[in-house]
């Protein structure tokens, strides 16, 4: 063998040696990449997952702010119309009381119509003074 032949074959080897080498500095290079991209992603994810609940709990926050606000405002309306309810049967009440302290009696009737005809009896009951008084006065065509 001469020594061209044998630089020639250490060249090939040497070469073939650093190929290797570089490939699986490379492979190696990869490989780790690889790992912190799969460790960025869960990374990522696991914190769109917390914006996510956090969104979440605050449109749930918003959302039961805004159902106690109509609470208390339907309570609000239903309280009011309640009391103009009670104002309006107090007046009626003491308008009736009024009346019927005016009157002091009783006023009853009835009407039937025959054939062209109308009766007409109204019975007045007055309970004021010592004993009741009635009278009853009809009516006919």
């Amino acid at each position: 063998m001469d020594i061209q032949n044998v630089e020639k074959a250490a060249i090939k080897i040497q070469s073939w040696w650093r190929g290797n080498m570089v490939r699986q500095t490379l492979l190696h290079a990869a490989l780790r990449a690889w790992v912190i991209q799969c460790w960025w992603r869960s990374i990522q994810a696991k914190m769109l997952e917390q914006r996510r609940r956090l969104a979440l709990r605050l449109y749930t926050c918003q959302e039961w702010a805004v159902v106690k606000v109509q609470a208390q405002v339907r309570m609000w309306q239903a309280r009011r119309w309640f009391l103009q309810a009670r104002q309006a049967a107090c007046i009626i009440q003491s308008h009736w009381r009024w009346h019927a302290s005016q009157t002091r009696g009783l006023i009853r009737g009835c009407y039937e119509v025959r054939a062209s005809r109308l009766e007409l009896d109204i019975e007045i009951l007055m309970t004021y003074g010592p004993g009741r008084a009635k009278k009853t006065l009809s009516l006919a065509q």
